[in-house]
């Protein structure tokens, strides 16, 4: 199950009782009586995909929050490139940054145990043996920022209207065939399977949006429209609201200090400062001279060179400005050049894996990035997930299964991305690429690749949206030039870039699979052959592959943690051998910097850094930093 996914898609039928008699009211009244959960079906505070949850029922707070963080003070953070919509439903345009802070969901992630969410809009959740259904009820006090009730029809009025108009979370909840009102403040939602383990969950993920708001008029008596963008400031229910905005240029958050969940557990001690400000800059070297500054309190850092080469500024050595790195215990993404399978060269396997074999990660690692990240060689790597070694026990059985369907080196070969510890290492993976090349159909003619059938010229275009990155991929294209391959660099402004990534319009892109320890639905999303065609789904790659199909299958059905773990080694180990992207790298913990105002937790959360939820404005600090001019 992907954490924290917010959904997006359709309105909703609502009315299979209008026009009915007395009589079938009261009969539908005893079905909602008779879908009361059952003796055998226990309600529950929290749900785990791995092991018990960790906080019992009734418990006070999360171990990685303060209690008693003081309220108050501001946050000023920078963006990346612009917005141009604050609507959630449809996943269409630039959505500005931190609007979920606007919304509750009827769960909320854990953020020190993997996979696991704990009750906020709702009571409690139950759900039978088999996994067909799962029912929520929704807590008496949880009300929208103008007063008004959360209801059920708000949930059923949300999940209808995000899977009505956004393709990709129609196909997320694919298994989801109803919502429904089953009891005071109880909504169930029917599944057309059974035994799909992480769906009860996923349902929780579920953001809830209000439904008067979205069906009613805007200040003009005009009536809003969920499948259309704006920048009109909605309605929300969460720890925040919109309280000031410049049209693609900034957003501010104002605390909403009556807020109905500060004093339910999984919100105490959390969301405390009054608020939180968002300036876009299009130039992230700017963002860096506006943070070195002190323009804006806090930075994540992305880049290797910025964080051993830029953070060495007056304000820094007096120690006003602190880095810290942070450790997590979470899957690490398989971030890679993603090759669009739907363009016929990049059909061969051979030519993906001639594309890995040119790639020089250790060289890269030394001159660009100063020895800071470590090469990714797993779609879930650092999980029990990931494949090692040959396939063995319950793997195998499941790979063996398939054997007419998968690369035959699963079978054979242990997957070892090129490692080169010189150059001469460099040269011999070329002389590999080539011969892949070769025997692909694509041969060189006068120094060029030119498909021996087609006569067509083997060239690529890297599709960039950050100048940044042109200094890494620019000794990548040079190799590729050595195999005769015209390779450029295009970098687009982000609004172009997600028009073409959703449309699937590139060559090579730069791409990010995130995991979780506990992976289900979201996988069909990311590699099944149905969502390969859907535009805007998480298939960039393209792929269209039944044994693929077939595995993410057992994952999504399997009844065990111990299946899941074989089948989703499987499904990485059929991945890696089918040469579909080319890994990059991860950074073995997440760098951070921040003007010295800020209180954090003693005990940091292992799944996130959580700077916005945890942290606190320490005024002793601040002040003390305001007296040495920071």
């Amino acid at each position: 199950m992907a954490s924290r996914i917010s959904l997006k898609s359709g309105v909703a039928g609502l009315c299979l009782l209008i026009s009915t008699s007395i009589l079938s009211l009261q009969s539908g009244f005893e079905r909602v009586n008779a879908s009361e959960p059952k003796a055998d079906q226990p309600r529950k505070h929290a749900l785990s995909l791995i092991g018990e949850p960790k906080y019992a029922a009734g418990f006070k707070h999360f171990d990685y929050v303060n209690p008693d963080a003081p309220k108050g003070g501001k946050v000023r953070l920078g963006a990346n490139g612009s917005y141009d919509t604050l609507n959630i439903f449809t996943g269409k345009g630039d959505t500005a940054s931190g609007i979920g802070l606007l919304y509750d969901s009827l769960m909320d992630t854990s953020l020190d145990q993997p996979s696991t969410a704990y009750c906020q809009l709702c009571e409690w959740v139950s759900y039978p043996k088999d996994f067909s259904s799962v029912t929520f009820k929704l807590r008496k006090e949880a009300k929208w920022h103008d007063g008004k009730p959360i209801t059920v029809e708000d949930v059923i009025f949300s999940f209808e209207t995000f899977t009505k108009l956004n393709p990709g979370m129609k196909f997320y909840y694919k298994n989801v065939i109803k919502a429904e009102k089953t009891g005071e403040r109880l909504v169930t939602f029917r599944f057309n399977v059974k035994d799909n383990r992480g769906l009860p969950q996923i349902m929780g993920d579920l953001t809830v949006l209000p439904k008067h708001y979205w069906e009613g008029t805007d200040s003009h008596y005009v009536k809003r429209d969920p499948a259309k963008s704006t920048l009109v400031p909605p309605l929300g229910s969460g720890p925040y609201k919109i309280s000031k905005m410049t049209r693609g240029a900034s957003m501010t958050y104002t605390r909403v200090k009556d807020y109905w969940g500060k004093n339910i557990a999984c919100n105490v001690g959390r969301y405390n400062f009054d608020e939180i400000s968002y300036t876009y800059f299009r130039d992230q070297t700017v963002a860096l001279e506006a943070f070195k500054s002190g323009l804006l309190d806090y930075r994540a850092e992305t880049s290797s060179k910025n964080w051993a080469t830029a953070y060495n500024f007056p304000a820094f050595n007096k120690k006003m400005v602190i880095k810290q790195n942070i450790q997590l215990k979470t899957a690490e993404p398989m971030q890679a050049f993603v090759m669009n399978t739907r363009r016929a060269r990049f059909k061969d396997p051979l030519v993906r894996h001639a594309f890995a074999l040119a790639f020089d990660f250790e060289w890269a690692n030394k001159n660009l990035f100063y020895g800071q990240y470590r090469r990714v060689s797993s779609y879930f790597e650092n999980t029990e997930l990931a494949s090692k070694g040959l396939p063995t026990g319950r793997e195998l059985e499941i790979l063996k299964e398939l054997k007419a369907e998968v690369p035959p080196e699963v079978f054979t070969k242990p997957y070892k991305l090129p490692v080169n510890n010189n150059q001469r290492d460099f040269r011999k993976n070329l002389r590999y690429a080539s011969k892949h090349l070769d025997e692909a159909g694509w041969k060189i003619k006068n120094g060029v690749r030119i498909h021996t059938k087609t006569g067509e010229q083997l060239k690529v275009e890297f599709l960039l949206v950050q100048a940044a990155f042109e200094r890494i991929v620019m000794p990548y294209t040079n190799a590729l030039k050595k195999l005769g391959i015209k390779a450029t660099i295009r970098i687009v402004d982000t609004s172009e870039y997600i028009r073409r990534h959703r449309k699937f319009d590139f060559d090579i892109i730069i791409g990010s699979f995130r995991q979780s320890q506990s992976p289900g639905n979201e996988q069909r999303s990311y590699w099944s052959s149905a969502a390969a065609d859907k535009e805007g789904s998480r298939n960039t790659i393209g792929i269209k592959n039944k044994a693929i199909d077939k595995l993410v299958d057992k994952i999504i059905f399997a009844k065990t943690r111990n299946e899941l773990v074989a089948s989703t080694r499987a499904l990485d180990r059929v991945l890696l051998w089918n040469h579909y992207l080319v890994p990059q790298w991860y950074a073995p913990y997440e760098r951070i910097a921040y003007w010295n105002k800020f209180g954090q937790p003693k005990t940091l959360p292992t799944q996130d850094v959580s700077f916005l939820a945890t942290w606190w404005y320490d005024e002793k600090a601040a002040n003390a930093l305001q007296k040495t001019g920071g």
